[in-house]
């Protein structure tokens, strides 16, 4: 079994829901009572909020660099960055490893062309929706994303920093994400994309109106194909 790195933190919410994920298919795959060799450090994310904020992103970049630098040394073999958002920088914070950084959009890409979904919406926080690293790269990937109206982008923006991170889930709130969908439904959309590894906590996936795909989850999933394997599986079996 290959050891996860995780960069967590971003926030906490999500990361415990990574932790979580990881070792339930784990077990699942392996049986008994087998859990995920993993590693995580977990930021401080008041900091990383504050680096966003300023636009300082070479900054994060060097933050979570470092970071990820000292999940190698501790053994990682692939590094998570637990977090959509961030995934700005992830080029950079990959450049500084040679273990691989597996990418949430690759991964999220991959399962929406496997299920012939070819304009999604886009649920995520203001960085990830506006600054254009997450629509061009799935463009790379053959996939044309949808973003909410703007009065809309910023309803989701704050559910997510006011609540979700804050452990908070309110039902008024799933109320005004499920209005969202239905307009972009009404426009087009033919899939959901949870592009907040937060949004899990107040959306089920498999109860929208569209077909929905949980960035957390994928990402998950594809930590443990890298760290358990095919023939992890299948030597499991025959045993």
């Amino acid at each position: 079994m290959q050891t996860i790195g995780l960069i967590g933190g971003m926030s906490f919410e999500s990361s415990a829901v990574y932790y979580r994920l990881i070792n339930e298919m784990v077990r699942e795959r392996l049986g008994g009572l087998a859990s995920a060799e993993l590693v995580m450090h977990s930021v401080n994310f008041e900091e990383i909020v504050s680096m966003q904020k300023a636009g300082d992103w070479t900054a994060a970049a060097n933050r979570l660099g470092d970071v990820a630098l000292n999940l190698q040394a501790g053994g990682a073999n692939c590094v998570l960055i637990c977090t959509n958002t961030m995934h700005l920088i992830a080029d950079q914070v990959a450049s500084r490893i040679s273990v691989p950084l597996i990418h949430i959009i690759d991964e999220t890409a991959r399962s929406l062309k496997a299920a012939s979904c070819k304009r999604p919406l886009l649920l995520a926080t203001r960085y990830t929706m506006e600054h254009g690293f997450y629509a061009d790269r799935m463009k790379t990937l053959g996939v044309d994303i949808m973003v909410p109206e703007a009065a809309d982008r910023t309803t989701v923006h704050d559910i997510i920093f006011n609540e979700l991170c804050a452990g908070k889930v309110v039902e008024s709130s799933r109320e005004k994400l499920m209005r969202i969908i239905e307009r972009a439904h009404a426009k087009g959309a033919d899939g959901i994309i949870l592009g907040c590894t937060e949004i899990c906590l107040i959306l089920d996936p498999n109860r929208l109106p569209l077909p929905g795909f949980d960035t957390t989850a994928i990402h998950a999933k594809a930590a443990v194909d890298f760290s358990i394997g095919e023939e992890a599986i299948k030597e499991t079996a025959a045993a």
